[in-house]
């Protein structure tokens, strides 16, 4: 996980797509700005989740793909742009909700079940959608 220097909590690594950015391409560009590292050769989609509009935002779309496990050299060779991360640190899946708005946290906590069922989930705001959701 990442600490911003620009707002409270933490967060995973990652950020918005560029105009004619692909969701993929996005998150490749977004491990080498805020960490650093160049990504993995694969990375599988774990989670895709849809963000109804609301009085805090527009809503949308998020992405959360598998960088894989970090070596202890890549672990050593992070570099956090300083104006934009304070720190990161790896957390327990018992301890993701310490650190994340309930909402962040459900991702975080679908994306992990995710890998290891070895398929990708689908979420609207935080949850798994029931049977007779429209």
């Amino acid at each position: 996980m990442v600490e911003p220097t620009y707002k409270p909590g933490w967060e995973i690594p990652g950020g918005m797509v560029e105009p004619g950015e692909s969701p993929l391409g996005g998150c490749r560009r977004e491990l080498v700005e805020e960490l650093g590292l160049a990504p993995p050769d694969v990375l599988a989609l774990l989670l895709v989740e849809w963000i109804s509009p609301g009085p805090k935002g527009p809503g949308g779309m998020r992405w959360v793909f598998d960088g894989g496990v970090l070596s202890r050299g890549r672990i050593d060779a992070i570099r956090l742009p300083p104006d934009e991360l304070r720190s990161f640190r790896f957390v327990a899946a018992a301890e993701i909700q310490d650190y994340m708005p309930p909402i962040r946290a459900r991702r975080v906590e679908h994306a992990l079940v995710a890998r290891k069922a070895g398929f990708a989930v689908y979420l609207e705001d935080g949850e798994l959608p029931s049977a007779t959701s429209p």
